[in-house]
C-alpha cells in the first residue's frame, strides 16, 4: 500500500505546475474588465487548491519516510490516494466533481492549461470552457456587466440570452464582439439536434451527448425573446444541484 501511495504521490507532485504569479500578472495588465477580474479570481482559487495539494503531499511524503508522525489527516490522504479518491481536504478547496482521483487530476491539468492560455494576454478565449471554472456564475455575471458597461445600460435590467450554434469549438477563430461563445455542457436524457435546432430524444447508448458551442449574450429585459424558449436547468454534476444558466432557444 505504501509503495503504491508513494509512487502516486511522487507523480502528482512532479506534474503539478507552479502557482500563478498574481502580482506579476497584475503588473502586466491595466485592464480591469469584468472578464479579467474573473480570470484573476479563478487563478487565486486554483492557487489555493494546488498549494494545499502540495502541502499535504509533502507532509505525507515526510510521514512515509519516518520524518514526521503520521497524523489522522495524513492517514486519510494516504487512504484516498490508495483508493483512487480525491482527498477531502482537496475537495473542500476544489470545484464540484464526482470523478475518481486519476480522472480528476487529468481534468485539473486541463483546467490549469485553459487558465494559462487565458492569462497570457488576458484576451477572452475564442470559445470559453464554462464547465472549467470554479465559479461559472461569475463568468455569466461578467457577460452582463461587460455589456451593460459598454452600452451604458442599467445592470439590474440585464438578462442572459442563449443561442445554440451549429458549430464545434474548433470552428471559431475569434471571440464575439459582445457576449461569449461557451462549450463544455452536456445533455442527459435527451440530445440537441443541430439540424432542427431543437431538443430531441436521446439515441441508444448516448448517455450524455455534448452540446454544440453556445452563444451567450446579455440583453435588457425588455428585449428578451421568450417565445419558443425552454428554460433548461443546468447542473455542475450529476448530483443535480441546480445552477441557472439562463434560457436557451
Amino acid at each position: 500500500k505504501e509503495e503504491k501511495v508513494k509512487g502516486l504521490l511522487d507523480e502528482i507532485t512532479e506534474r503539478l505546475p507552479e502557482e500563478f504569479n498574481i502580482l506579476e500578472m497584475l503588473g502586466r495588465t491595466e485592464d480591469r474588465s469584468p472578464y479579467t477580474v474573473v480570470a484573476f479570481q479563478e487563478c487565486e482559487r486554483m492557487n489555493t487548491l494546488t498549494s494545499e495539494m502540495k502541502r499535504s503531499l509533502k507532509e505525507l511524503d515526510l510521514g512515509l519516510k519516518g520524518e514526521l508522525t503520521i497524523s489522522n489527516e495524513m492517514e486519510a490522504t494516504m487512504n484516498s490516494l490508495f483508493l483512487d479518491k480525491v482527498p477531502d481536504n482537496w475537495t473542500a478547496r476544489a470545484y464540484p466533481s464526482l470523478l475518481p482521483l486519476g480522472a480528476w487530476f487529468a481534468d485539473l491539468q486541463l483546467r490549469i492549461k485553459e487558465l494559462e492560455g487565458w492569462v497570457t494576454d488576458f484576451t477572452l478565449p475564442n470559445v470559453v470552457w464554462l464547465a472549467g471554472f470554479f465559479n461559472p456564475q461569475s463568468f455569466l455575471t461578467a457577460i452582463q456587466q461587460s455589456t451593460a458597461r459598454k452600452n451604458e445600460w442599467p445592470l439590474d435590467r440585464m438578462v442572459l440570452s442563449v443561442d445554440v450554434t451549429k458549430k464545434a469549438k474548433d470552428d471559431f477563430n475569434s471571440a464575439p464582439r459582445e457576449g461569449a461563445y461557451i462549450h463544455g455542457l452536456f445533455m442527459e436524457g435527451a440530445r440537441w439536434d443541430p439540424q432542427s435546432g431543437m431538443i430531441a430524444d436521446s439515441r441508444l447508448k448516448e448517455l450524455t451527448p455534448a452540446m454544440p458551442v453556445m452563444f451567450i449574450k446579455a440583453v435588457t429585459v425588455d428585449r428578451q425573446d421568450t417565445k419558443n424558449v425552454y428554460d433548461c436547468p443546468v447542473y455542475k454534476t450529476r448530483e443535480r444541484v441546480l445552477h441557472s444558466c439562463g434560457p436557451s432557444t
